[in-house]
């Protein structure tokens, strides 16, 4: 069984391939992968997560499974079916359209799980089951899978927060095109982690539809929620503004306590640490400006 290590956030996980053959077809499409790969006597041998990772030769892994349906979020075309097995293991369907890619059975807290991948979509299934897993394996351990844009200025990351379709890559893009020593760190899925000195923002395997998946790290400067607006006004939020601000653009399974107690403590620190904003802002040079002098003032 071919294996790999992968540290994200600090966080090191494996994905090991059923057989030679199937990791000869995914390996290659992995490069979002390969700044974050690791060896084994850099890894460390605690694990947070391992997956492994099988072909479904009858192409409908949610055929082959019984599980009982909790919940279901669709986003621009793709589809997750969150449920559980009889027996209590959390499990996670994936689809596109009407074709589906794969299914995760997860076990042990979400440390071990099983990834049954179907005939079509198989990259995306296994790029969607790896950011499930890593999210829920990371809930309970101070850190946070966003769906946020993040850039770096000065040493220090700022996150761009809202609701898709809000601005958050085009405001970044004003950041890199009108401040100077700008740098894309990533523009979806970062990763927040609480450390002993503070919260840090990390780039991700994960990019949404702009590849930049970057192995870096950085203190977060501070974490901007997007409006538009005719206007650009950029206000401080108090700590149980930035608590509300922040919860909406985090990846988690809240219907689990354990999960949600995690995600509920990192957050909370979050606002009480992090400086957070509500700009509301035209898609302009002048809104990155602004927030800009702002957030670093």
């Amino acid at each position: 069984m071919s294996s790999s290590l992968y540290k994200v956030a600090g966080h090191v996980f494996s994905i090991a391939f059923e057989n030679e053959a199937l990791a000869a077809e995914m390996l290659p499409l992995m490069g979002n992968y390969e700044p974050f790969q690791v060896e084994a006597g850099d890894a460390g041998l605690d694990h947070t997560f391992d997956l492994k990772v099988v072909a479904d030769a009858l192409g409908s892994a949610g055929g082959l499974f019984d599980y009982v349906v909790e919940t279901s979020q669709e986003d621009e075309g793709q589809t997750i079916v969150c449920g559980h097995t009889f027996d209590g293991k959390a499990v996670f369907d994936f689809k596109f359209g009407d074709k589906p890619a794969g299914l995760l059975i997860c076990s042990n807290e979400y440390r071990q799980a099983e990834l049954h991948l179907c005939a079509t979509f198989r990259k995306a299934g296994l790029d969607n089951a790896l950011m499930v897993l890593y999210a829920l394996a990371t809930a309970r351990l101070n850190t946070v899978l966003f769906h946020a844009a993040v850039v770096s200025k000065d040493g220090k990351g700022y996150m761009f927060l809202g609701k898709s379709g809000t601005g958050k890559s085009t405001h970044a893009r004003l950041w890199l095109n009108n401040i100077a020593e700008t740098e894309l760190v990533n523009d979806d899925n970062p990763v927040v982690r609480i450390q002993a000195d503070g919260a840090c923002v990390y780039g991700s395997p994960w990019s949404g539809k702009t590849p930049c998946y970057k192995n870096l790290s950085m203190p977060l400067g501070g974490v901007v929620l997007l409006s538009q607006a005719p206007h650009n006004k950029i206000a401080r939020l108090g700590g149980l503004q930035s608590y509300a601000a922040i919860v909406p653009s985090i990846s988690g399974k809240r219907w689990d306590a354990s999960i949600a107690d995690g995600l509920h403590d990192t957050e909370n620190k979050m606002a009480q640490t992090v400086p957070t904003y509500y700009l509301e802002c035209l898609p302009d040079a002048a809104a990155a400006e602004l927030c800009c002098k702002t957030v670093k003032a």
